[in-house]
């Protein structure tokens, strides 16, 4: 009984482990475990009743949460966007401007993973989609099966670091950041994670070429009767579309100096984007005959979703609206895009809503029970001992961090995205605090390695959406008429082992160079010192830089922090 006494925090949170494994439902598991041992340490007295009384009040706290609507909103925007077909129209034109390069069909899938992911934001849509439309084109052109599926698997997964990445909302409640620092911070290596597997892509095009063939002249659509493709035109376009756009944000950054690195991105993209898109209408409307067929497609198909990518994350960063407001402004402009496609319907929108709905209430049922969870938690002094377990560690800050990147990368076997950061991060979040860690290159850094819960032999589900789609048995191909064989589990498997080791790198490079996403920070307002009124605390102009109350009892070190 003395050694339970002594050890009820570590036996709790193994007992939570074990519920887990067992396949109890994460929100119960969490809940129960929580009231359980809560009810046995108020037995033994470590802990008092009244700590109880706070539930209520805490489960409240979450559902009046406002920064928790950003969830559904993003997650409605994603699946109208991917239900409203803007997944075929993407892959068919990617995959054409591409597909001829030796590699080509693989690197449009990545490409049109990251813009599904900087719009869907669910891995589930992406994989299904990509797996859908791109895999039996990949085999049926002699694309190795592992390539192929590995590059579907993986780019799909990019939806979990690239804005507006659903887990990087929750990692941002859970650690008490600002989400919009989170999107800045994980938008460097979100997007080398991306060009890291085309990287890989054109590596083993070169290396093996049979295994990344280019697209036959007869796949090929959009030629002109000369044979030529028309790329020329959309060179052309690409160049005045830049000219125009650079010459219009010179003129704005001139009138309105000081602007963020952030706000004049977004700014020189909005105007480009709109430049090409007015180009391409009046060509259209004017029968012109300037711009080639693939040039017209790629514009009226990648222009609109890039725009709305823009418009909501753009605003986010620049400070205009916060992560909820944005993310209401992208399902309204997804809407917008699924009516002006053509292709909104009632049962489009019931069936999205349904799916955010279930969504929604996964993450708040989970929320809820990591709440009853750490309550008792802390209530047993379990996040003293998790803070001696960790700052006991050899080699203190970096020995911290190398340790809980491998934890996170052996629990994400067993454990997803949504259950390592409701059950992992509110125990090692405030250590990291208290060890002086900057928590949004806490929150990324977990973010990259959490990606790899999704690819995980046995247990990814990114591995179990694209099985659920793959062909299981050999088939004969519709458009050629050849008997092609069957993916095999075995496949997936080992197609997915190259780019966990990707993604592995990707996490040791963001542990090794922290300016991949402090970079956040540098265009933070400044403290003048001529405005800090000593004998306050105060700094006027600004806000509480300290993280203390105005009026709080004096300390000029605070105002400078």
């Amino acid at each position: 009984m003395e050694f339970f006494v002594d050890n009820l925090a570590p036996i709790m949170f193994f007992n939570l482990i074990v519920f887990l494994l067992l396949g109890f439902p994460v929100a119960f598991a969490l809940a129960a475990n929580g009231i359980l041992y809560g009810l046995v340490a108020i037995d033994l007295g470590l802990m008092q009743p009244a700590l109880f009384q706070a539930l209520p009040q805490r489960v409240f706290g979450i559902v009046s949460n406002d920064t928790l609507l950003a969830v559904p909103f993003f997650t409605l925007m994603g699946l109208i966007l991917e239900r409203s077909g803007m997944a075929e129209d993407l892959l068919e034109t990617v995959g054409q401007l591409f597909g001829p390069v030796r590699g080509g069909l693989a690197i449009a899938v990545v490409i049109v993973g990251a813009m599904l992911a900087a719009t869907t934001g669910v891995v589930s849509a992406s994989v299904i989609s990509m797996g859908l439309i791109s895999l039996p084109i990949m085999l049926r052109y002699g694309y190795d099966a592992r390539l192929a599926t590995g590059v579907i698997a993986a780019s799909g997964t990019l939806s979990q670091i690239i804005p507006p990445s659903l887990v990087l909302i929750i990692l941002a409640d859970q650690l008490g950041r600002s989400i919009g620092d989170m999107y800045r911070g994980a938008m460097v290596p979100g997007l080398l994670l991306a060009l890291s597997y085309i990287a890989y892509v054109i590596i083993m095009a070169l290396l093996k070429p049979s295994s990344a063939p280019g697209l036959p002249p007869e796949a090929r659509m959009y030629v002109k009767p000369d044979g030529s493709r028309g790329l020329r035109s959309l060179l052309v376009l690409v160049l005045v579309a830049t000219g125009v756009s650079y010459a219009v944000t010179q003129y704005y950054f001139a009138e309105h100096t000081n602007v963020a690195i952030d706000e004049k991105v977004v700014i020189s993209l909005v105007a480009w984007g709109l430049t090409a898109l007015v180009i391409a209408l009046i060509n259209r409307v004017l029968r012109l005959g300037l711009l080639s067929e693939i040039a017209e497609r790629v514009t009226f198909v990648m222009i609109p979703p890039l725009f709305l990518i823009f418009l909501v994350l753009g605003t986010i960063f620049i400070g205009l609206a916060t992560p909820t407001e944005g993310g209401a402004m992208g399902a309204v402009g997804a809407l917008v895009m699924a009516v002006s496609r053509g292709r909104f319907s009632w049962k489009l929108l019931k069936q999205a809503m349904d799916t955010t709905t279930k969504l929604s209430c996964f993450v708040v049922f989970i929320l809820v029970g990591s709440t009853v969870f750490s309550l008792s938690f802390r209530g047993v002094n379990g996040d003293i001992w998790i803070e001696h377990l960790m700052t006991g560690l050899p080699g203190g800050e970096m020995g911290f961090l190398i340790v809980v990147s491998i934890l996170t990368f052996f629990l994400a076997f067993f454990l997803d995205f949504f259950e390592l950061a409701f059950i992992v991060v509110p125990l090692l979040g405030p250590v990291a605090d208290k060890m002086g860690i900057d928590l949004i290159w806490f929150g990324v850094l977990l973010a990259v390695n959490m990606q790899t819960s999704f690819m995980h032999p046995p247990f990814g589900f990114a591995l179990f959406y694209l099985r659920s789609v793959a062909p299981k048995d050999d088939y004969r191909d519709k458009v050629t008429g050849k008997m092609l064989p069957k993916v095999t589990s075995g496949q997936i498997y080992w197609g997915s082992v190259p780019f966990i080791c990707i993604q592995l790198i990707m996490v040791a490079a963001v542990l090794l160079f922290p300016g991949m996403v402090t970079h956040y920070k540098d265009d933070a307002p400044q403290v003048d010192p001529s405005t800090v009124d000593f004998g306050s605390g105060n700094v006027y102009g600004t806000d509480s830089y300290g993280g203390g109350d105005a009026g709080a009892a004096p300390d000029p070190a605070a105002a400078f922090r």
